[in-house]
């Protein structure tokens, strides 16, 4: 039987599924190339959200309101957004204590095709970032593209997205947690970040796990 670099043979055994944060690698190439679990789809009307403790993607809670994820939505294997993601948010803004939000490292990725559902691994291509404040916490999302998409494939930074979706991506994750009642603004957007920056956070994000889980 080939190998699969994707998996941890030794974690999942050959008889079950491995868990998509723990037993899935970054990838051979990463963080030039990345495998991301895709968690929700455009066409989601619930947020789906990896379980931790047991690898199953589960219902965190119903889209009450309008926000409508506008890419594929989900985390990096084997990243954990702790002490050195949050630190160096601290430093690129200019701030004091921020702290890693406990969650893995999110992604968005970019493609012309209908991907029906979540629950899936795929290779994607990081390309930037937004520095997101999610109460006070660092929050990063990685932006990237998939592995050979017609349309996206050929971007290589941030600055190959076109005005409108970045305004588009700004507006949904400084408002999908805000209650229409609310004037608190819940997430706060400190930078967008190009390729390279990105990378950083991913690495930050790959030390932060192992050194919480070996």
């Amino acid at each position: 039987m080939p190998e699969n670099k994707n998996y941890d043979q030794a974690g999942s055994g050959q008889r079950y599924r491995a868990h998509p944060w723990h037993g899935v690698c970054l990838g051979a190439n990463w963080p030039d190339i990345v495998n991301a679990y895709i968690e929700v789809v455009p066409s989601d009307t619930v947020k789906y959200e990896l379980d931790k403790e047991t690898g199953i993607l589960q219902i965190d809670r119903p889209q009450l309101y309008s926000s409508i994820y506008p890419t594929l939505y989900g985390m990096l294997p084997r990243t954990y957004c702790g002490q050195r993601v949050g630190d160096f948010c601290s430093h690129q803004s200019e701030l004091e204590g921020v702290k890693g939000d406990g969650d893995p490292l999110d992604i968005c990725v970019m493609t012309e095709k209908i991907v029906p559902h979540g629950d899936i691994l795929l290779r994607a291509k990081p390309i930037g970032g937004f520095r997101l404040l999610d109460s006070g916490e660092a929050d990063d999302k990685i932006i990237s593209v998939l592995v050979g998409d017609a349309l996206y494939g050929h971007w290589q930074g941030i600055g190959d997205v076109p005005d409108e979706v970045m305004r588009r991506l700004e507006h949904f994750f400084l408002t999908y947690k805000q209650m229409p009642e609310g004037d608190e603004e819940k997430c706060v957007l400190e930078a967008i970040y190009d390729r390279e920056e990105a990378h950083e956070v991913i690495r930050l994000a790959h030390e932060d796990y192992r050194e919480l889980f070996g």
